[in-house]
């Protein structure tokens, strides 16, 4: 496990994060959510206390257990899956920012479950997460968060505990001396590289691969975004593309696992924006029945890049936090099925309405579900005033 000096660092990193990913600067007496599973007590204490010297007002709140979760979607009644908490809807307008310390000990308890009892409880709980996304817009609200190393992870990783908890710490630079100053220099290095991929004028991108021709349309009034400081650690570079512009193949050769669900090898066919068809290796019918969420649970949310030159993850590490910033030989892409996110709006964001971003063709969903390619490819950007680029190859972006 992290021993003390890593758990200090770490929380270091978390408040350097969610102080980055807000828009405005926090202000004494703001107040901060710490939600945590059981697991990451210890670095919740830590977090707890940083916040507390730093003149926050600070709700620490322990995550569902497994045994919690499972009786849940076992039991519950329409009625009870639907519920929302009183107090929480009042939590979500006053909070300004809200740290997770992501800690499972189990992957696959749910998978017994009607995939669609989740997707009720997740839909009943989306106009929380849509007042959070608006305040988000205005600058009032933050969030970060993190995975503490379990048992549970490192067995489906297929690595030790140590070896696992080494690759968490060194993926978050907590080998190091001051791994904020490492933050501080990635997130330099990035700024430059988002102005270089948002001074290109593309009309749509070509991802291929041996298993996979992809096109994606960024759209209208689009940024790259990335390493915010939203997720300890994130290397990616995304967007949010205009879904309906999305057309052929993507393959996922990146194992996942959802809502308690094991997914493996999966491929989408998409036709004028949605997928038709949906194979898996390993979980069809679960990756079928979370496409049926609801209407914008087969389309693309997000489009997102890693350069293997910043990220320092090189295994499988069973929880999507560290999968989709996967650098290893290649690095990564990866699709989002599912919602898009508003602040890869070009323009003022606290402007984007719901018809102003159905209009735009930004995805709107209670699903956000990130499958990762780990292949060797090739990203062509065609630019809209004739002439294309190769974008990104072998892992790097090709920034001159």
């Amino acid at each position: 496990m992290l021993d003390a000096q890593e758990l200090e660092k770490y929380a270091d990193v978390l408040l350097w994060g969610l102080k980055t990913a807000r828009s405005k600067e926090y202000k004494e007496g703001d107040i901060i959510l710490i939600r945590f599973d059981r697991a990451a007590l210890a670095l919740a204490e830590v977090v707890h206390t940083k916040c507390l010297h730093w003149g926050m007002c600070v709700i620490p709140r322990m995550t569902c257990t497994t045994g919690m979760e499972t009786s849940f979607y076992e039991l519950a009644k329409d009625h009870q899956l639907e519920f929302i908490a009183p107090g929480d809807r009042e939590l979500c307008e006053n909070v300004n920012g809200s740290i997770y310390l992501h800690a499972p000990d189990s992957l696959t308890h749910l998978a017994h479950v009607d995939s669609a009892r989740i997707g009720k409880a997740a839909v009943a709980r989306k106009s929380l997460r849509d007042l959070l996304d608006e305040r988000e817009q205005q600058g009032e609200f933050g969030w970060t968060l993190c995975l503490v190393p379990t048992k549970e992870l490192a067995r489906q990783a297929r690595v030790s505990l140590s070896a696992y908890t080494r690759q968490v710490a060194r993926a978050c630079f907590l080998d190091m001396e001051n791994p904020v100053a490492e933050w501080e220099r990635i997130h330099s290095e990035a700024a430059l590289l988002k102005d270089w991929l948002n001074g290109l004028h593309v009309s749509k991108f070509q991802i291929t691969s041996g298993n996979m021709d992809l096109t994606v349309t960024p759209g209208d009034q689009r940024r790259w975004i990335g390493i915010s400081g939203h997720n300890i650690p994130s290397f990616e570079m995304f967007l949010s593309p205009d879904w309906r512009g999305t057309e052929g193949l993507y393959f996922a050769d990146q194992p996942s696992y959802r809502n308690g669900n094991y997914v493996k090898g999966v491929r989408l066919e998409f036709k004028r924006g949605e997928v038709v068809r949906a194979d898996a290796e390993e979980g069809e019918a679960f990756i079928r029945s979370q496409i049926a969420m609801d209407k914008g649970a087969r389309r693309v949310g997000e489009f997102s890049l890693t350069d293997r030159r910043f990220s320092r993850i090189n295994r499988f590490m069973a929880n999507t936090l560290f999968d989709e910033n996967f650098g290893g030989k290649f690095g990564n892409c990866h699709l989002a099925l599912g919602s898009s996110y508003a602040d890869t709006f070009l323009g003022d964001v606290s402007t984007l309405d719901q018809d102003r971003k159905q209009e735009l063709g930004f995805n709107d969903s209670a699903l956000h579900w990130d499958l990762v390619n780990t292949e060797k490819k090739t990203v062509t950007a065609y630019l809209a005033g004739g002439g294309s680029v190769v974008l990104y190859k072998n892992g790097e972006f090709q920034r001159g």
